[in-house]
């Protein structure tokens, strides 16, 4: 029974914290309203007539303030709430694992984190997790998967090929020379005698991800190889390529060529997706840590730049100088743990200095003042001496379904809400009487009957 599973695992987390030292502690539920990245729900107050409370997307500055005020290894199993779109994976409410300690830096973090589901599976599942978790750059995740969280248990690997492309008289590969853009290559195993109708589907697929097509090369039973490239890269230069991917004389070869970073991204696609269709995933539990993340991202649409994860997590130090002249290249001390595919928890460094925490907070567009309006409390903290510290929050819904083997978080909640948000038991939300806004001072616009 997945609620029953889902207890034994809330269970086991807590027996194994608590055997560390860590104490929980609940934090609140009626908070500020605060930029972290998605949508807040708002609670409207009755005693301060116009003002708003919103529900927490995370205990993250609460747990911060934490540190500063004494407590070293905390935890709490929190409820968070994020109003966005939904799909498998989200709910407006769910919960998180959420942990912080001081002192540390990202090695202490991975250790708890590995410790923790290490006891958790083996006495929930019975099942022995390889320590340590494998960890690789957020850049190589990127280049070689197409994804910054790639599904481990199959390889299918991107490798570049454009040295091997120069010289040749292909124009799809020249134009990628010319312009600076990717050739990459990857092997798809068993299937070198793939039917045109298939590789025509994978195609649609290459599209359907935003690729403008695939190209394939594979050995020929009597010798040589089969390819609409190999009048371009010939026997020698197509021998290398198979050379470097490890391709068998069973596999199927697949290249494509691009912009590198939409070239990845849609090749990433096309990847997890060949690999639902020919069942190449091994059943077990693969974890690992990406790192190295980029501490912000250019939103084209506000021409601003935004926080890859959230604006209290620290620059990489070797990269804090370059925070005035090329904020776009600096990188994060933070990092996510995957499992199959699925981003389970994400976590960073924090900063705890009053300077770099204004720094970054102005990199993203916030004035000083709009910086002390809003996060004043948090600034005036680190005066006092803010330890190092650093943290992470794991998605315990997702955490729960991946062990049930359930595609949704639905499955394992017990009143979850549906597709568009909505409670069907409850029929949440529902309109109140106008008793009840007049008390809130509230006026409800009504939206035309055609809208």
């Amino acid at each position: 029974n997945n609620i029953i599973l889902r207890h034994k695992l809330a269970k086991a987390v807590r027996d194994y914290l608590d055997s560390v030292n860590f104490l929980e502690i609940e934090t609140p539920m009626l908070v500020r309203s605060t930029p972290e990245g998605a949508r807040d729900y708002l609670v409207p107050s009755r005693v301060h007539a116009g003002c708003f409370y919103a529900l927490p997307q995370s205990p993250q500055i609460f747990k911060q303030l934490l540190m500063v005020s004494g407590f070293d290894r905390y935890f709490q199993i929190a409820r968070c709430f994020r109003d966005e779109d939904l799909r498998a994976d989200r709910q407006p409410e769910f919960t998180q694992i959420d942990m912080e300690l001081s002192f540390v830096g990202q090695e202490e973090v991975f250790a708890t984190v590995e410790g923790m589901l290490a006891h958790t599976f083996k006495t929930v599942m019975g099942v022995e997790l390889e320590l340590p978790f494998p960890r690789m750059p957020y850049a190589d995740a990127i280049d070689r998967y197409g994804s910054d969280k790639p599904d481990m248990r199959y390889d299918l690997a991107f490798h570049d090929m454009a040295d091997l492309a120069e010289g040749t008289d292909f124009g799809v590969f020249q134009t990628a020379l010319r312009e600076g853009q990717a050739i990459k290559a990857f092997f798809v195993p068993g299937q070198g005698a793939a039917s045109r109708k298939v590789q025509d589907e994978w195609q649609e697929l290459a599209r359907e991800a935003g690729l403008p097509g695939l190209f394939y090369a594979s050995r020929k039973p009597e010798g040589g190889f089969k390819s609409s490239l190999l009048k371009f890269l010939g026997d020698e230069k197509m021998g290398k390529l198979f050379d470097r991917l490890g391709a068998g004389p069973d596999d199927l070869v697949v290249m494509a060529a691009g912009a590198h970073r939409p070239l990845c991204m849609g090749l990433g696609k096309v990847r997890v997706e060949l690999a639902k269709r020919l069942k190449l995933a091994a059943d077990a539990f693969r974890f690992h840590w990406v790192v190295d993340f980029p501490l912000f991202h250019y939103n084209e649409e506000e021409d601003c730049l935004e926080p890859e994860h959230h604006p209290f997590t620290s620059p990489n130090p070797d990269d804090m100088h370059m925070l005035d002249s090329q904020p776009r290249k600096v990188r994060a001390a933070a990092y996510d743990l995957v499992l199959n595919g699925n981003e389970m928890a994400s976590g960073s460094v924090r900063i705890h200095q009053r300077e770099m925490q204004e720094k970054v907070l102005s990199c993203i567009g916030l004035s000083i003042d709009d910086a002390r309006q809003k996060f004043g409390f948090l600034l005036d903290a680190f005066e006092y001496g803010a330890p190092p510290h650093a943290g992470i929050a794991l998605g315990f819904d997702r955490l729960t379904a991946i062990c049930c083997g359930q595609d949704s978080i639905r499955e394992v909640l017990v009143f979850p809400k549906n597709a568009g948000a909505f409670d069907p038991l409850t029929k949440a939300p529902v309109e109140v009487s106008q008793e009840q806004l007049d008390i809130l001072h509230l006026d409800v616009r009504k939206e035309p009957a055609n809208s």
